[in-house]
């Protein structure tokens, strides 16, 4: 069954920016980064700067969500 439901670049910007800030990257770079990924553009469009904050912005989510799903786990064994 297909959806017809999609979500708007404002709602993925929301989205994106809620995960980003509740991982631990400052708000006011998450905005940015929010902004950039929901917009899809490639990485030929945007300023080495903008690439940098995405970048630096979902390696600090990553490295964060790895660490919860650790925590998590150990939480779970005890």
């Amino acid at each position: 069954m297909s959806s017809n439901y999609s979500t708007s670049i404002e709602e993925r910007e929301k989205i994106f920016c809620t995960e980003l800030v509740k991982y631990g990257v400052e708000y006011h770079k998450a905005v940015i980064a929010a902004k950039i990924i929901a917009s899809g553009q490639g990485d030929e469009l945007l300023t080495s700067e903008e690439i940098k904050i995405v970048q630096d912005a979902c390696q600090k989510w990553s490295q964060e969500n790895q660490r919860y799903k650790r925590l998590k786990a150990l939480i779970n064994e005890v």
